[in-house]
């Protein structure tokens, strides 16, 4: 179980701290063809209502993503992206301080949202589709997550198989963490992410999770992402709008396993499993 240990990830608004407190990420999806909200947030406004509720719910970031990355999905141009992303991103910036993030795998994508205030861009190729991200975030100070994947979101279920997953996830991560070093990035401007779901088996995302601290290395923290994700399902058969609760025992499980960021679709919910296992996790350390 994870004890603790503060450290910071720093962005460019300002610093988030980790080990006290878990953090939770709220998903903006922008896109008509999300595997478990597609097209409810398709528009500005109901993009801009949603994000600001989730604020609401205590959401400590905004991930605004506009390119799907279900299993099988198809690459977003570039242009399209930015279409859907930028209005959304303006009329948020105008209306908070809350850290925006920007999930995408484009250096064009990246820069064009970072000039208009995006704090941190959220890579699911972990710099191996583009590593230009990475100098964008040294030019505007800004944090990045780089994620595990192999392949991209058309190929990657097809090779699940691993030597050693643990060894070769962090070697993997440990590859695009040195990408970013190379850009010029300090370690505290970088989080890690093993990609649940992505290029995995059932049983390969829970040894991720139970592992989960296993991957930080010298960077600020380890994010996750298991909400509504099919492994979620695995038992109940429910379709993605319909996991909550499979999600919430999935959270707890990565709260107290050293996940310092977890992304999540329903931040009230998950913001009430959070604080429990952040409690009992204090009282174990008391106690010990």
């Amino acid at each position: 179980m994870a004890s603790l240990k503060l450290r910071t990830f720093r962005h460019r608004r300002g610093v988030l701290v980790f080990g006290l407190r878990t953090r939770l990420m709220g998903i903006v999806n922008i896109t008509p063809d999300s595997f478990s909200d597609g097209g409810q947030f398709a528009t500005r406004d109901r993009a801009v209502e949603h994000a600001m509720r989730l604020i609401a719910e205590s959401a400590d970031i905004i991930d605004l993503g506009a390119e799907s990355t279900r299993p099988g999905s198809q690459g977003v141009e570039d242009g399209e992206q930015l279409e859907r992303l930028l209005p959304v991103l303006r009329e948020l910036r105008g209306r908070t301080e809350i850290p925006i993030s920007i999930d995408t795998r484009s250096a064009v994508v990246a820069r064009e949202c970072l000039k208009a205030g995006a704090d941190i861009i959220n890579d699911v190729a972990g710099l191996r589709s583009d590593a230009a991200i990475a100098d964008y975030c040294v030019e505007y100070g800004a944090g990045l997550v780089v994620m595990h994947m192999r392949g991209d979101p058309a190929t990657m279920q097809r090779n699940t198989e691993y030597a050693d997953l643990i060894s070769d996830v962090r070697s993997d991560l440990l590859l695009s963490v040195e990408i970013a070093m190379l850009a010029g990035l300090q370690p505290d401007h970088v989080m890690v992410d093993p990609g649940l779901g992505f290029g995995k088996s059932f049983d390969q995302n829970y040894s991720l999770i139970r592992r989960a601290a296993d991957f930080r290395g010298d960077c600020a923290g380890v994010l996750l992402g298991p909400s509504r994700k099919a492994f979620t399902g695995e038992f109940s058969g429910l379709p993605a709008a319909q996991r909550q609760f499979s999600t919430a025992a999935v959270v707890a499980i990565a709260a107290l396993y050293g996940g310092d960021v977890l992304r999540v679709h329903d931040v009230a919910e998950m913001r009430q499993v959070t604080d429990m296992c952040d409690r009992y996790r204090e009282l174990d350390i008391e106690r010990n």
